[in-house]
């Protein structure tokens, strides 16, 4: 009696583990990334969509409603390094989308590379400065070249960075004009774009396109402290900037599908049982960089036509491979861009902080306590560089320097705390630590990293482009959607970090050789 109850229990848990096989490898992984994506916009404005975009991908998907970037300072290209290699910009080495050399003393871009040149851009690129290996990286090892992996962006980084080190191609927006374009590190620059370029690339559509609401104005809501008034923008009208324009309306993103379904028709992707990688990006941000206040209508609009490009990316790819096919991931690069300065009228807390005048008082503090010398070398983006032969020629201890320039630089008003190198290295852990030590790598950061208290403005030199710090989470979705992914949604948090490994089970290929985080469960 017992001996059957016990083979009839195992029988039915095996049974059941056995029920559950992993979904079926797909041929093709799309993987969307939209800058500056936020879920509660997505959620704030679902009245406004149709059924095939946002409605079908919640309806349809697994949905994890907040993903998080285990790290500080995100931006476009540190959030898609870590999102493609699952590990944070201390392995990866993408800090930012540019940062100071410290050897040139100048600051560079995260793709740039003077030892290749460009395909219709004067831009010379790689995705050399990438230190760890992506999914697509690993997906071209595992498949010895047999998947393709090809991206699609509006921006340099975004498609470099997505490709990867292996990649066939990777494909921008040339935003001076208005051409795609590539670079020779990718040995494929195929012939239908060249004579995509030539025929079809958006300077021929520049000057009939209107940016006016899609819907009738009476549609969109609004905050009370939110602009209510009707838009309408014509990126030609201003020609010496009119593609840099249009790579901040939600216009780019019909330029991107545009591409990607002429690349599906002149290529073999997704057309045999090795799975292929498609990288895509999208732009969700602001128009030209003015606050949410200035343009409540432009984001509820943008977010309208964001659902009617991935109701049409959706359809494209159904039309190509079929969507049993497919796996889509979508996701978020996290952040959205610095607000301005509040004008004063909502007398919110706040000052200005001069990051040229602390660097200053800095020197003049060191020299006073070591001698004279130029101590700070040179200071970016809220990081201070200091002179490291000076201190060794005078055989001073780097570290001490470190941590009482640290020590005098707290002292400063808007100054929240300072991070020196030493400390990040070295120092006890603290869950604010651990989030500034993933964004820290030790050959690119500065010597100190200041934090600048929330509501403060970091004033720029030329007085252009000042912005004010804000702290305040930025909701970020992470979508799959294919076949064998169950429906649900999510409301714990998960780290943007499993992405990678996710990805990697699905296709039955090793993850990024940086990436430590477990698969999600699908």
């Amino acid at each position: 009696m017992k001996k059957g109850l016990i083979t009839s229990i195992l029988a039915l848990t095996f049974g059941g583990l056995q029920a559950q096989p992993q979904p079926a490898t797909p041929k093709l992984v799309v993987t969307l990334t939209v800058d500056q994506l936020r879920t509660d916009y997505m959620e704030a404005f679902s009245s406004l969509y149709g059924e095939k975009g946002f409605k079908r991908l919640l309806r349809e998907g697994k949905v994890f409603r907040q993903a998080e970037f285990a790290f500080n300072g995100i931006d476009r290209a540190s959030a898609i390094a870590a999102i493609y290699t699952g590990t944070t910009p201390s392995m990866n080495g993408i800090i930012a989308e540019n940062w100071l050399d410290a050897h040139t003393l100048r600051p560079v871009n995260c793709v740039e590379d003077p030892d290749f040149m460009g395909n219709y851009t004067d831009e010379s690129t790689s995705p050399s400065r990438l230190l760890a290996s992506t999914i697509a990286d690993e997906l071209r090892i595992a498949t010895r070249n047999k998947g393709l992996v090809y991206a699609i962006a509006p921006f340099s980084d975004a498609a470099i960075l997505g490709a990867g080190h292996a990649g066939n191609g990777a494909f921008w927006l040339n935003k001076n004009t208005g051409k795609w374009c590539s670079t020779t590190y990718y040995s494929e620059f195929p012939w239908w774009l060249s004579l995509y370029n030539e025929r079809k690339s958006p300077d021929f559509r520049i000057k009939d396109m209107v940016w006016t609401p899609a819907l009738p104005f009476a549609y969109y809501t609004f905050l009370p402290e939110w602009r209510d008034e009707p838009f309408k923008y014509k990126p030609d009208s201003e020609r010496s900037n009119k593609f840099r324009r249009l790579l901040t309306t939600p216009f780019i993103n019909e330029e991107v599908n545009l591409l990607t379904e002429e690349l599906l028709n002149k290529s073999t992707v997704g057309q045999d049982e090795v799975p292929d990688l498609l990288s895509l990006t999208y732009y969700a941000g602001n128009y030209n960089r003015r606050s949410v206040q200035e343009c409540a209508t432009e984001m509820q609009d943008t977010y309208v036509r964001l659902d009617r490009s991935i109701a049409a990316l959706l359809e494209i790819i159904d039309h190509k491979v079929g969507l049993h096919n497919v796996l889509f991931c979508i996701t978020s690069t996290g952040y959205a861009d610095a607000e301005d300065a509040d004008p004063g009228i909502y007398r919110t807390p706040g000052g200005e902080f001069h990051l040229n005048r602390c660097a200053t008082l800095l020197n003049m503090f060191l020299m006073a306590t070591y001698g004279e010398g130029q101590y700070v070398e040179v200071y970016y983006d809220r990081q201070i560089y200091l002179n490291h032969k000076l201190i060794e020629s005078k055989q001073l201890n780097l570290a001490e320097i470190q941590e009482k320039a640290a020590e005098f630089l707290v002292q400063f008003s808007g100054v929240n705390e300072v991070y020196s190198a030493h400390r990040l290295l070295l120092g006890s852990w603290s869950p604010q630590i651990e989030r500034i030590r993933n964004g820290f790598h030790r050959k690119r950061s500065g010597d100190l990293t200041i934090d600048v208290l929330p509501g403060w403005t970091v004033m720029q030199e030329n007085n252009t482009d000042n912005r004010v710090v804000r702290k305040a989470n930025i909701p970020a979705p992470l979508i799959l959607l294919g076949s064998g992914i169950k429906a649900e949604t999510i409301r714990i948090p998960v780290s943007i970090e499993r992405i990678a490994p996710t990805l990697a089970g699905i296709m039955r290929i090793r993850a990024p050789n940086a990436s430590t985080a477990s698969p999600l469960d699908f």
